[in-house]
């Protein structure tokens, strides 16, 4: 028999655990990132983290895999070919930096509103945006989707923040919850949970304004099915009544 990696040698494998919280989705559930001298074996839940409490979905889980993609890039490339041609060179991080700063600092002594750039989705725009006012450019712009617009804007005027890492819906006190505009597979297992709190308890109520009854819906008390895309002017009408 083949004894296992490193039981010749006598030598020990260090694991170790490191927390951090999930980029899969907007939700960003804590996490717990299980590593074996140094490499990532395995993906659960952080029990102590109070927006998922150890709960972890599939996509949660399959994050590892953007860790040992084969489209990852694990050192700067330099093109040696012409455009298109998928030619490349490695080069060093400080080769990388030189060629980015003589570049920039052309352009910054020069005129730097000449500068344009635009980033990813969670590419941590609010330091991208920042670094953009400091070098003198309004040209710069990031990922964005109406799909999260709604949440960011009640988010702000709620709970101080925009997304879920800053905090989280205040399910112990909660009496009435009025959704719509949710799409399910974000955030999924927190509002799964939460849900099931307000169902448990009594004198409270869960209303869900979808034009289809299909997840939450399902389990709501009350269904209040609209057309597709009239969303604005349901809370418009609700705002006229309220106010």
């Amino acid at each position: 028999m083949t004894p296992p990696d490193g039981a010749a040698s006598g030598a020990v494998a260090r694991e170790e655990m490191r927390t951090t919280t999930c980029y899969m989705c907007a939700c960003r559930c804590g996490i717990r990132v299980h590593l074996k001298d140094g490499a990532i074996r395995f993906i659960d839940g952080n029990p102590d983290h109070p927006v998922n409490r150890g709960v972890l979905c599939a996509k949660g889980s399959a994050g590892i895999m953007h860790q040992h993609s084969p489209a990852k890039l694990t050192a700067p490339l330099r093109r040696v070919g012409p455009r298109g041609s998928g030619q490349f060179e490695v080069i060093s991080w400080d080769d990388a930096l030189a060629t980015a700063t003589q570049w920039l600092s052309e352009i910054r002594w020069r005129d730097p509103r000449a500068l344009a750039f635009f980033t990813g989705r969670d590419q941590s725009q609010s330091l991208t945006g920042f670094w953009a006012q400091q070098f003198g450019t309004p040209n710069f712009a990031a990922h964005g989707g109406f799909c999260s617009v709604n949440m960011a804007a009640a988010g702000l005027y709620t709970i101080g923040g925009s997304f879920w890492e800053f905090g989280e819906p205040d399910w112990e006190r909660t009496r009435y919850l009025l959704m719509f505009g949710v799409a399910e597979d974000h955030d999924s297992n927190p509002i799964k949970a939460g849900i099931g709190k307000l169902k448990a308890r009594a004198g409270t109520k869960f209303v869900s304004v979808n034009p289809v009854r299909t997840g939450y819906s399902a389990v709501a008390d009350e269904w209040v099915p609209i057309r597709p895309g009239t969303d604005g002017a349901f809370v418009l009408a609700l705002v006229h009544e309220v106010l």
